[in-house]
């Protein structure tokens, strides 16, 4: 199990173009999400997200609706304010929480200061086991996610592993 974040990061990078053609090898393959999921749960239960807490440093989380309400009444903000004083409009992914140079602005640390009202997206990364739609329509960010996530890096190899997938392109 690799959990260095700079190995992570190197691996990732350099396995960019393998793990694209894994996610499109598995749209043309029939596999049985249900062993992916117990790959997965296996990895997730070996990595502790609180020594690593990556992704809170490097991706952005996009905000829902569902989001602002919970986390208005947690703050007891009313939803514009809370919205001017903690999201941002980000012209690829639409309202974000803003971010500080160390991550996300909730960030204490390796800790979450809003960890029970946080947002749908960051209660169901890295998405390999919850999310919206089917886990392959979930896969294509897989690929960035390798690059800073323990578990989707690991992941994805012990599925391929499992799949007995070709690293080389043929």
């Amino acid at each position: 199990m690799i959990v260095d974040l700079v190995q992570i990061r190197r691996l990732g990078e350099s396995k960019r173009g393998e793990n694209e053609r894994f996610r499109r090898h598995l749209k043309s393959h029939v596999f049985v999400e249900r062993r992916f999921r117990r790959i997965a749960e296996e990895v997730e239960d070996q990595i502790d997200c609180r020594q690593c807490a990556n992704c809170c440093k490097v991706a952005t989380v996009r905000l829902t609706e569902r989001d602002i309400q919970r986390l208005s009444r947690f703050l007891r903000l009313k939803p514009a304010q809370f919205i001017k004083d903690y999201a941002e409009e980000s012209p690829e992914e639409g309202l974000i929480l803003r971010r500080s140079e160390q991550g996300c602005i909730f960030l204490d640390g390796n800790e979450c200061s809003i960890y029970e009202d946080r947002p749908d997206n960051c209660h169901d990364f890295p998405h390999l086991l919850r999310g919206r739609g089917s886990l392959l329509s979930r896969m294509w960010e897989m690929t960035d996610r390798a690059c800073y996530c323990p578990i989707v890096y690991n992941t994805l190899e012990a599925w391929k592993a499992d799949v007995n997938f070709s690293p080389r392109p043929r």
